[in-house]
This record gives C-alpha cells, sequence and structure tokens, in this order.
C-alpha cells in the first residue's frame, strides 16, 4: 500500500484527489495539508510514501516545500501538481528535489500509475516530457559545469545516465544495455551518490544540461 499525502491551497482539488485516490487500488490517502507550511508536520504526522504537491500556494508554494522537504532524513516522494505544462516553475521543482510533476486535469489511471512508479523509484519523465525541459534549459548556463560532472562517471554509468535522460525506466535500460533490473537501480543508485542529486529526474536534467 502506497502512503499518499495530499498538499494543495484548494480544498475542492483536495477532496477530488482524495475521491479519486480512495478508489484505487494499492493507494492510501493518509492525510492532507493546505500549504507548504504545514507540509514538514504532515508528513511528521502521516509518513507518507508519496506527497502529490501543488506548485502555486499563497504562503510557502511548493517549489520551497519540496526544497525543505527533501532536505529531511528519508524524505518521502515529492510529484508537483500543475496547471501548465512544463514551464518554468515545473523546472524549479524538479530541481528543488521533486521525482515528477502532473498537470491537475491528468486522467486518474496516470496519477496512480504515476504513484506508483515514483514510490518504486522509477521515472515518471516520458520522452515527450524530456523535450520540453531540453527546450526549457537550453539557454541557460549550466552545460560546462554538467558536462565535468558527467565526466567523473565510468563508461558504463554514463551510459545509464544517458539513458535516464531520455526518460527510459529501469526495464527499459535493462533491455537495451543487457543487465538486470537490479542492476540497473545499483547504477541509479550510484549515479545519485557521485553526482550528489536527489533522484532520476534530476540526472535527466544534468543530462540535458550537458547538452545545452
Amino acid at each position: 500500500m502506497t502512503r499518499v499525502l495530499l498538499v494543495d491551497d484548494d480544498a475542492l482539488v483536495r477532496s477530488g484527489l482524495r475521491i479519486m485516490l480512495n478508489g484505487a487500488e494499492g493507494v492510501d490517502v493518509v492525510g492532507e495539508a493546505a500549504d507548504g507550511r504545514e507540509v514538514l508536520g504532515a508528513v511528521d504526522r502521516h509518513r507518507p510514501d508519496v506527497v502529490l504537491m501543488d506548485i502555486r500556494m499563497p504562503q510557502v508554494d511548493g517549489i520551497a516545500a519540496t526544497r525543505l522537504l527533501r532536505a529531511q532524513p528519508s524524505p518521502p516522494e515529492v510529484i508537483v501538481l500543475t496547471t501548465f505544462d512544463a514551464d518554468e516553475l515545473v523546472l524549479r521543482a524538479l530541481r528543488a528535489g521533486a521525482a515528477g510533476f502532473l498537470l491537475k486535469d491528468t486522467a486518474p489511471a496516470e496519477i496512480v500509475r504515476a504513484i506508483e512508479l515514483v514510490h518504486a523509484g522509477d521515472g515518471m519523465l516520458s520522452p515527450a516530457v524530456t523535450g520540453r525541459l531540453i527546450a526549457l534549459v537550453a539557454g541557460e548556463d549550466r552545460g560546462e559545469d554538467a558536462r565535468t560532472r558527467l565526466a567523473s562517471l565510468s563508461a558504463r554509468e554514463h551510459e545509464v545516465a544517458l539513458a535516464v535522460g531520455r526518460g527510459a525506466s529501469n526495464a527499459e535500460i535493462a533491455a537495451e544495455l543487457h543487465m538486470s533490473v537490479a542492476t540497473v537501480k545499483a547504477h541509479v543508485s550510484r549515479l545519485l551518490s557521485k553526482l550528489e542529486i536527489d533522484n532520476r529526474v534530476q540526472i535527466a536534467l544534468l543530462v540535458q544540461e550537458a547538452r545545452s
């Protein structure tokens, strides 16, 4: 059972998400918060596996709340909720440590699937989403630093990083590189440690920055 915390300043949005998720097998909505300033306390009380986090909130927004949350020991994964697809705020949230993002009008089955993916440690950046993020990072001056960091990787680690950057899942990487899923997961864990980043989404962003 995946424990989920809902964070949104709109009570109707929270109610709609709760009703939808309560009907999904394997998902349990354990709590709610109405603003980013309530997130740390709510996480301490409810111990969720995944937080669905609105980006735009009036006091502490989802970006700041995600950054605070991901700085805690053994934090839950964060999926940010947004009205706008792959905009600058989404990019900032991903850099703050969010494991992915969803539009608020995403189909219920896709929301459940995204929760399952991030709880399992897999990615939820599709190639189409990755393409839009490339456009966002293209004008930024992060390429040299990203290339230097990727140069520290072994050849195999670099292959795995590039595959993550394309939005490939662990199973897809395993098939492409002729290794087991467990070995892929081990490589991803080493990448996170070596690159000093939070999750595979940030690996993907680093790969795209290196190409800019």
